[in-house]
Order: structure tokens, then sequence, then C-alpha cells
């Protein structure tokens, strides 16, 4: 069930990963270092955010209680998690959870288009400007492994010598777009989407113009454009 969840990574990393981390720390024990590093983190690089959180914990709540958990396994696990007490844990809390029904309808999508875990990573990857050796390191797969999954995608005519194919390109975007669809539902909750974008957003810019935050990162994110609006 656990490799099942772990869509994109190599089903053997994750198979020795998850037993090995439970020797070192119990899943409770690691829950809460995972919050409070989170928040500490968060104070670091946007000093302001206690007063944000504050007020935005209320308002983005609904959102994620919202949310239909039904095939969403990592979103139905964060959003049962008790909300911490800390408001900037809890805000880091709704946010990762919010980014996890929006992650599970996104291999939903996948899974629809015949695309296994590799095969995702190695397109996603001919279409963004994430290094190929980036996911092979992060996620455990192999350069045999790689090529393999290039060879499919070729076959499929999503990919040839020079990346990807107009094709590939086309079902990428098609893709996401359709993942945006699945994740807009529980936002519909929110009673002034625009005020709270409108606080949340230098928030969001402060995280990403860190110096410690490279784009793309490994999940293929670009650097985020914050807008005055929606």
């Amino acid at each position: 069930m656990i490799e099942a969840a772990f869509y994109g990574f190599h089903p053997a990393r994750v198979r020795r990963a998850v037993p090995d981390a439970w020797t070192f720390a119990s899943p409770e024990s690691i829950l809460r270092m995972r919050e409070a590093a989170a928040a500490k983190a968060l104070r670091r690089v946007a000093p302001e955010i206690d007063d944000v959180a504050a007020e935005a914990v209320p308002r983005l709540r609904p959102a994620a209680e919202a949310g239909d958990a039904a095939g969403r396994a990592l979103f139905a696990a964060n959003r049962d998690l008790l909300l911490p007490d800390d408001p900037v844990a809890a805000l880091w809390q709704l946010a990762t959870t919010l980014r996890e029904h929006r992650g599970d309808g996104h291999v939903a999508v996948l899974t629809s288009e015949g695309l296994n875990g590799l095969e995702a990573n190695v397109l996603a990857s001919a279409v963004s400007d994430v290094p190929a050796n980036l996911l092979l390191r992060s996620r455990g797969w192999s350069q045999e492994d790689w090529d393999e999954a290039t060879a499919v995608l070729s076959g499929r005519g999503l990919m040839d010598e020079n990346g990807a194919t107009e094709a590939g390109r086309a079902l990428r975007a098609d893709i996401e777009s359709r993942t945006d669809t699945l994740a807009a539902p529980p936002y519909q909750a929110l009673d002034d989407p625009e005020s709270l974008y409108r606080m949340l957003a230098p928030l969001a810019r402060a995280v990403a113009e860190h110096g410690d935050m490279p784009f793309p990162n490994p999940i293929g994110l670009p650097r985020p454009t914050i807008q005055g609006r929606i």
C-alpha cells in the first residue's frame, strides 16, 4: 500500500526506507518533528508569518475540510491529523494537506493516461527544466530504468531523440490542466478566496525567494509567479 502511495518512487527504495525509518523514530515523533521544523523554517524566512497565520488558519481550514478524500490516500492521511495549536504549524499543515489533495489528483490523471511513476518522471523531465539526474537520485531509479521508460514513451510518440515531442508536451499540458480542475473544488468552500490569496502571497514569495530553494525543484515545480489576483 505504501509503495502504491509513493507513485513516482522506485518501489525498492520505498520498501527499504519505510520500515528502516521506524528503527530511528516512531511515526508520532516524526510527525511532531516535521511540524516543529516546518514552523521554525517558515518563521526564519518569513518573520511576519505569525500575524498572518493567526488570521489565515480559520479561513483556510474550510478548504481542507471540504476536500473529497475518496481515492486520495496522502490527502486523507494529512487531513485527519490533529491541527497543531501553533498557528504557523497549523498553516503549514493545511497548506501541505491541500498540496497532497492536488498531488493525489495528479496521480489519478497520470495513471488514466497509462503512465507509470517512472514514465511520468521521464516525461516531466523532458518537458520541464528538471535535470534527469536529479530525479534519478531523488526517486531511486537507475539509468537503465530511465532509458527503458524513455523507449516506451518514444514508442508512444511522446518523445524522440530531441526530448519531448509536440504530442508529449501537449499531453503534459493537458495533464496539468485536468489536475488543476480536480484540485479546484475544495477552494469553493472559501468565503473570500481573493483576499486570502493576497494575504498568503507575500509568504509564498518569501519562501520562493529564499536562497536555499532551488527551482525547478525535484517534483518539477517552477519558480512561482505571485500575482495580485487569483
